[in-house]
């Protein structure tokens, strides 16, 4: 088995002062952001602590966060008139975005040594989204990539821009709200079984920067008996592994369902080589 190392969520330190870690590592202080693999969860705000039917996880944002998940899928949608974070139909589950937005940033302010990336699969403009950003004080943390070489995880740190928003459509205006598919390639996501699962590209380009493995299985919804299978080591670093063999390196962002289900922070763990 595969050692399961502590999720690490970093110690709070004052503003300024800069960890002797990374992500709970120093080992990865020293390491370009595209050479780091972090903890993901799909549909991230969906989750049962906070009420959504047919949730994807178990537990809430802040949740997530302390528990060591450092890369978030999260979904925008306009509902009575403001932006929400819901899946879908927002009757099923809905949090305010400024609200989901605000626990990020309560996090980042407290745990200066963690790094963060956000995936958001857009249903609201990004003029809209830029303002929800800035209304919960998270936009002082973004960083934008100008196409060059990756900062390492101990510059962002230093720099205090240590999280990277990315969407699935379009992209700016602001900079930093960069769209997806220019910097990530991913894999598929619409599997039924373990079995099933490829390392066939989906979206974006090989040659893009960064990997995102979408590892998940849904029959027809998601549930946590089936991610225990799918979040399993044999399967899960099996995978991670034939699927980094096929695109020529491990993925940045490995996300999936119900993280608290098998092996995901130890497999993680291992892809970073701690």
């Amino acid at each position: 088995m595969l050692p399961l190392l502590a999720a690490c969520a970093g110690p709070a330190t004052s503003e300024g002062a800069i960890p002797e870690t990374c992500n709970g590592h120093a080992a990865l202080c020293d390491r370009p952001f595209d050479e780091v693999t972090l903890a993901g969860t799909h549909n991230s705000m969906s989750s049962e602590d906070d009420g959504f039917q047919l949730p994807n996880q178990p537990h809430s944002l802040a949740r997530q966060l302390d528990d060591g998940v450092r890369a978030m899928l999260l979904d925008t949608h306009p509902w009575e008139g403001e932006p929400y974070l819901c899946h879908g139909y927002c009757e099923l589950g809905a949090t305010p975005l400024v609200q989901g937005l605000g626990v990020i940033r309560a996090f980042l302010d407290v745990h200066r040594g963690e790094v963060l990336a956000i995936i958001i699969e857009n249903g609201i403009s990004a003029e809209d989204t830029a303002a929800a950003f800035a209304e919960a004080g998270l936009d002082r943390y973004v960083y934008t990539w100008d196409g060059g070489a990756w900062p390492t995880l101990g510059e962002l740190i230093a720099a205090d821009t240590r999280l990277l928003v990315t969407a699935e459509s379009g992209g700016p205006p602001p900079d930093w709200y960069q769209p997806a598919w220019e910097l990530y390639v991913d894999t598929p996501y619409d599997f039924a079984t373990v079995d099933a699962f490829t390392c066939d590209v989906n979206r974006g380009a090989l040659a893009n920067p960064l990997f995102l493995l979408n590892h998940w299985v849904a029959d027809p919804f998601p549930s946590e008996a089936q991610a225990a299978q799918a979040n399993a080591e044999g399967v899960l670093y099996d995978r991670a592994t034939a699927c980094a063999a096929a695109f020529g390196r491990p993925p940045n962002l490995v996300a999936v369902d119900w993280y608290t289900a098998g092996d995901l922070f130890a497999v993680v763990d291992a892809l970073n080589g701690l």
